[in-house]
């Protein structure tokens, strides 16, 4: 299969969506650098004065007026490049923030499988780090550009009209640094896109190992993971080695080419101060503006330099913004205000890869207010089904419906605003266990809070903390046991108060004793709500309105549980072998 083109930022796009936006700022700062660099011409015409004019003549008031004139100059390029630097610089900072800020609204609204293929430490990645280049378009480093080009423009008419000759010989090595430049920056723009890919990835290792540090020090693997981040780190290293060697090789050819412009010049400048066809000052003057030329010219490698890394941050930039949106299905239209919670799944089919069905041809009715368990084996498909449930998963084939509706066109706010999920894993968040039961409803009542908070339990075990609700559990509840963290996460469904429930193994990580209080807290969350129940300790199921026994993505058997026991099939087998261990 052929290679997918990367996308390319151009000139037009950045100059659409990011420098004309801003255009004030940029106009103001153009306005700075065209007075700034004016100001910075007088030097080399005061001294062309001094030298053929004031010396000769003694003339001590002209003498003071220049230099209160070449004072004036400096104190304006000094203002002015201060304010250069306050408006551009900050402004960039400013797009930097929005751009950091959209790029992660667009991320966190891409569907569920977008984050099964990616690393969270190289999305991270790109929302910090890519969009930082753009400071460069809007900050000094563009200004600088526009002025340097100006400035150069300016100095080379004063050149020609001190010495056409010598200004001509002067362009000829301008003209092929010029060439050398375009052809060196047109290779280091790929060498930058590789950089932010090879630095996502060493990123997302760094997050994946010290999130695991427990696993890595279990198993005594702490060399293989400061092996693997060493590699990554080198190969990091020699992606930024080719783009010094290229950006070196543009300034050192620069500096060449300036050096022999200069030599030559000495001796063309010497040889017509002796032949009478030039002043001492003209000469001094054509250095200065011939050095206001050129430098701006080698300046520009590291300002081209920037902007190849900006655009390669940018390319990056929009292949994610490019993703779609998990809600820019325009078949989900309907909003619904209300719903009973009738899902009813008609031969639907679902594959993470192509041709591997992992759910094939289900089809099953859980009526409003039922409770539906799923059973099985690890990996015969009971969580694809519950994420078909809650619109993690769309369906490849088949019609899963709501209350009719196919649950397709339903909008995903109004959907999942009426959805709860006690997952298995029973992620937290870093800060306190009142802030984390309060997440899907921050605006809850403290009266709610407490009803939620008994109904889990969960005072079972915060009374005996120091702070209570307003403990600190560390990054994932890391302070707490699994039981607590449990029903944290329960308490969490409990307060949002939905209409659908998925339960994905929510007693897993629970002890006898935490078992027992929870079941009762579960009988009364799931009252009266279209409940899904993913649990491998099928003791806790068996109140369920219906069982479905899940072997390699088909429904093998259902019904309740007397019933299955009676079949002695399926899940007969799975229920006496668990009563015996």
């Amino acid at each position: 299969m052929a290679k997918k083109a990367e996308r390319k930022v151009t000139m037009g796009q950045v100059f659409k969506t990011i420098i004309w936006p801003r255009r004030k700022h940029l106009f103001l700062g153009l306005f700075l650098i065209v007075i700034s660099r004016l100001a910075s011409l007088v030097l080399p015409g005061a001294s062309k004065i001094l030298i053929d004019d004031v010396i000769p003549s003694n003339d001590l008031t002209m003498l003071k007026w220049l230099i209160g004139g070449v004072v004036l100059a400096i104190v304006v390029q000094s203002v002015t490049s201060y304010a250069l630097t306050q408006i551009l610089s900050v402004e960039a900072q400013n797009l930097i923030s929005k751009l950091r800020s959209q790029v992660q609204a667009h991320i966190i609204k891409l569907p569920i499988r977008f984050f099964d293929n990616a690393k969270t430490g190289e999305l991270v990645s790109r929302i910090m780090t890519d969009v930082e280049g753009v400071r460069n378009l809007v900050g000094t480093g563009f200004a600088q550009m526009i002025g340097g080009i100006l400035t150069a423009v300016i100095s080379l008419f004063l050149l020609i009209s001190i010495s056409p000759m010598m200004t001509l010989y002067v362009l000829l090595p301008v003209v092929v640094f010029g060439l050398v430049s375009l052809k060196a920056f047109s290779k280091i723009r790929p060498i930058f896109r590789e950089r932010g890919k090879i630095n996502a990835q060493v990123t997302g290792r760094l997050t994946e190992t010290l999130g695991g540090i427990r696993v890595i020090k279990g198993f005594n693997a702490e060399q293989q993971e400061i092996n693997t981040f060493a590699k990554g780190v080198d190969e990091l290293f020699q992606n930024v080695k080719a783009s010094l060697t290229a950006t070196s090789f543009v300034t050192s050819a620069g500096a060449l080419l300036l050096g022999l412009a200069s030599a030559g010049i000495m001796g063309m400048g010497g040889y017509m101060i002796m032949q009478g066809d030039m002043t001492f000052g003209d000469f001094l003057a054509f250095t200065l503006y011939l050095g206001f030329m050129i430098a701006p010219i080698v300046q520009m490698s590291n300002i081209g330099s920037q902007l190849t890394e900006a655009f390669a941050g940018l390319d990056r930039t929009e292949e994610i913004m490019n993703t779609p949106l998990e809600a820019d299905d325009r078949t989900r239209t309907l909003a619904l205000k209300e719903f009973r919670g009738d899902i009813v799944f008609d031969n639907v089919s679902f594959a993470y890869e192509e041709d591997k069905e992992v759910i094939k041809g289900v089809s099953f009715n859980a009526p409003a207010g039922s409770v539906t368990a799923l059973v099985g084996t690890s990996g015969s498909g009971k969580t694809t089904i519950a994420g078909l449930a809650a619109t993690f998963l769309n369906p490849d084939s088949g019609k899963i419906t709501l209350d009719g509706n196919d649950l397709q066109t339903v909008t995903l706010d109004s959907f999942r605003s009426r959805l709860g999920v006690v997952l298995q894993d029973d992620f937290l968040f870093e800060g306190t266990i009142r802030e984390n039961i309060l997440f899907p409803r921050p605006d809850a009542s403290e009266e709610d809070l407490q009803k939620s908070v008994v109904a889990a339990h969960v005072q079972e075990f915060t009374d005996r903390f120091e702070d209570g609700l307003d403990t600190l559990i560390g990054e994932r509840g890391v302070k707490l046991s699994g039981g607590q963290r449990q029903r944290i996460a329960i308490a969490r469904a409990i307060l949002a108060d939905p209409r659908i429930l998925i339960l994905d193994e929510a007693t897993s990580n629970l002890d006898t004793e935490s078992e027992t209080l929870i079941q009762a807290s579960l009988k009364e969350l799931m009252k009266g709500r279209t409940t899904f129940v993913i649990a491998h300790r099928l003791s806790t199921i068996r109140q369920a309105d219906q069982i479905l026994v899940v072997e390699k993505g088909n429904i093998v058997e259902r019904g309740k549980h007397d019933e299955l026991i009676a079949l002695e099939g399926r899940y007969y087998q799975l229920y006496t072998y668990q009563s015996r261990i």
